[in-house]
Formats: C-alpha cells, sequence, structure tokens
C-alpha cells in the first residue's frame, strides 16, 4: 500500500474493524487527477450492495479544476471492483449480524486507485470512552519515556 490519498480516522473510532479488503474502484479520469491532487474525503462515505455489485456512496471527488467540458457530480456512487464470492461473503455478514462497509484508506497501487474497506460493527459508547482513555495512558507512557 502506497501513500494514502485520503483516510478515514474516525473509522476505527467509531467502528470495530474486524476485516479489511482491497477493492478497485471505477472513475473518469478527471477524478483520478483529482485524486492525486488530494481533493477527496471519504469519511462520511460508506459501501453498500445494490444488485449484486458493491459500490462506494457519498465519497467527495472535488471536481477537476483544468476539466473542460464535462461536468460529473462529485458525490455520484462509485463501482467497487470485486469478486463475486467476496461481495456474497460479505454482504451475508452485513444482513446477518449487523455490520456495516466503511472505506478506510483510498490510495494508488501500481497506477491503479484502490479503496481499503473495513467490515465494521458500531462501538458503544464506553468502548470509546475506554479507547480514549487508552489513548491518553499511552501518551503519558511516551512523554514519561522520552523525559527518562
Amino acid at each position: 500500500m502506497s501513500t494514502p490519498s485520503a483516510q478515514n480516522r474516525r473509522a476505527t473510532f467509531d467502528y470495530e474493524i474486524t476485516e479489511t479488503i482491497e477493492a478497485g474502484l471505477v472513475l473518469v479520469g478527471q477524478e483520478v487527477k483529482s485524486i492525486r491532487q488530494g481533493h477527496v474525503r471519504i469519511a462520511e462515505s460508506y459501501a453498500q450492495v445494490i444488485g449484486n455489485e458493491m459500490w462506494l456512496l457519498n465519497a467527495y471527488i472535488q471536481e477537476y479544476s483544468h476539466s473542460s467540458h464535462v461536468k460529473i457530480d462529485p458525490r455520484r456512487n462509485r463501482k467497487l471492483l470485486l469478486s463475486r464470492t467476496q461481495i456474497n461473503r460479505w454482504m451475508e455478514r452485513v444482513r446477518e449480524k449487523g455490520y456495516t462497509i466503511v472505506p478506510m484508506a483510498l490510495y494508488f497501487s501500481k497506477n491503479r486507485v484502490k479503496v481499503k474497506l473495513g467490515l465494521a460493527k458500531s462501538k458503544k459508547l464506553f468502548d470509546k470512552r475506554a479507547a480514549i482513555k487508552d489513548r491518553e495512558v499511552k501518551r503519558e507512557l511516551d512523554r514519561a519515556r522520552k523525559r527518562y
């Protein structure tokens, strides 16, 4: 995985990620150029199975500034490229156990745009508080180690 063009940092805080997968993304040429410039947000986006295909919904890819005549919707639905068995397996998990599919990172791999998807279950409020407490304790320990 190369350097991410976009990351969803709230995904690991709001959700408990049980499994991850890498998927390709069907894009228009000017969207790829915009992603290379870093004009993309995936924090409020999610993936959903619609008619035997998986789609990335509500991802924002800003319109490329030097595009000439073709205007596209920055929040349009984008198709994810996964095998049929992967889609079916994740669709069953989402339907049966109350999971959701969230994008965790968007990056380039061999000049192709890839999305790291996570199969996630929502955390309860006390889980989030515990995560904040653990992070603060770790930060204090790192500061103490640095001093001595």
